[in-house]
């Protein structure tokens, strides 16, 4: 098995990657795009993407992928997000003038971030890549926001740990691969459609769900493209797709869409918060 993710060595995806299957080899990819052709083009049967952190939220383009790729989801799974801020060794907290990291990091740590008086703050690809960064600059001003991992691999010094706004910093995750089997003992399915022009059919289309006792998780509207304000909508519910609640659900689904696509149905594993 080999998982391809997003990110340098040391990336917050690596350490997901590892929970999900410890004994796994991973290979890293420049940009989530790149794991998706990874996966199709055999370099990796898996693929793992961040999707939503419970400080951030949705990350959008790996929703979008999902759909314009069509690998099926075969797990999900939660990390503990610790972010520190990461420098050369032998630098202070008074030196530094620049911090480097990913847009969500820098999003989770923004209370941190902003009592640092006069220090620019940059947004690159990644936060591995930006421990990265510093380390091949050789800069004693700069740091990166980045894990643990991250400062081992790169041979940086923490000069702060645990610096996120937040102590519950959890990132969701999905895996995806080639095989469209489904995943024995699945617990969660994926959903996503596009409904009728009507009204009330938001409402109608998810009743089947309500009407059944199905948890409803997730729900997410991005924009159709090419059909200016209409949306599809991403839902996620704690049921096995091969269950007869939910088949009976998605057949109630089906009459008050224009189409609609199981994403995966899979086993979660979540993280204690």
């Amino acid at each position: 098995m080999r998982i391809a993710f997003q990110g340098e060595p040391g990336a917050y995806s690596e350490a997901a990657a590892r929970r999900w299957a410890a004994s796994a080899d991973v290979l890293p990819c420049p940009t989530f795009e790149d794991v998706f052709h990874a996966v199709t083009d055999g370099r990796a049967t898996h693929g793992i993407l961040p999707m939503e952190n419970s400080i951030g939220g949705s990350i959008h383009r790996n929703y979008d992928l999902l759909v314009e790729h069509e690998l099926p989801i075969v797990g999900e799974v939660e990390l503990r997000v610790d972010h520190c801020l990461l420098a050369l060794p032998g630098t202070s907290m008074d030196d530094v003038k620049v911090v480097y990291s990913h847009p969500q990091a820098l999003a989770q740590c923004e209370d941190f971030l902003q009592r640092l008086a006069g220090v620019e703050i940059v947004a690159v690809y990644d936060t591995a890549g930006a421990a990265k960064m510093v380390r091949e600059s050789g800069r004693d001003d700069a740091a990166a926001v980045a894990s643990r991992r991250a400062a081992e691999v790169f041979n940086l010094e923490i000069l702060r740990e645990s610096i996120q706004d937040f102590e519950g910093n959890i990132t969701r995750f999905f895996v995806v691969a080639r095989s469209g089997r489904d995943v024995p003992d699945a617990n969660k399915t994926s959903i996503v459609f596009a409904l009728q022009s009507k009204p009330g059919t938001l409402f109608k289309a998810l009743a089947g769900f309500a009407l059944r006792d199905i948890n409803l998780t997730k729900l997410e509207s991005r924009p159709l493209r090419g059909r200016p304000w209409e949306y599809m909508f991403y839902v996620d519910v704690d049921v096995a797709r091969d269950s007869l609640a939910c088949g009976r659900a998605l057949a109630d689904l089906g009459e008050f869409t224009q189409w609609v696509r199981t994403l995966g149905s899979y086993r979660s594993w979540k993280e204690d918060v």
